[in-house]
């Protein structure tokens, strides 16, 4: 499935699964140009914490033991792939995030 980098301005809301009286609205920056429509790692930014949203492929066990590595994993945290091909959506996700947590800083 192909996303237009400028999808940026999409909004989506959802529960946060750790406060669920929270509602957030989460502005899209992208999907995974490569993947189908049921099996897109995405890019979103939670408008009101300036939080990076992530959804990725789940690490295979290999991953996961040479993570463990360098810390543990809590119940809470998942280690997820994200590709190469999505650097572009990232970024402009990362900028977003950033000028938001910078505003934030202002008030």
């Amino acid at each position: 499935m192909t996303v237009p980098l400028g999808q940026g301005n999409r909004r989506a809301t959802s529960r946060n699964p750790l406060e669920r009286e929270k509602t957030m609205s989460l502005l899209f920056f992208g999907k995974d140009p490569d993947s189908d429509d049921d099996h897109c790692p995405s890019a979103w930014v939670d408008e009101t914490t300036a939080d990076l949203v992530l959804q990725g492929w789940k690490s295979d066990d290999a991953t996961e033991a040479e993570c463990l590595n360098f810390g543990s994993i809590p119940d809470t945290e998942a280690v997820i792939r994200i590709p190469a091909r999505m650097v572009p959506q990232l970024r402009k996700a990362c900028d977003a995030a950033e000028r938001a947590a910078g505003e934030s800083d202002l008030r």
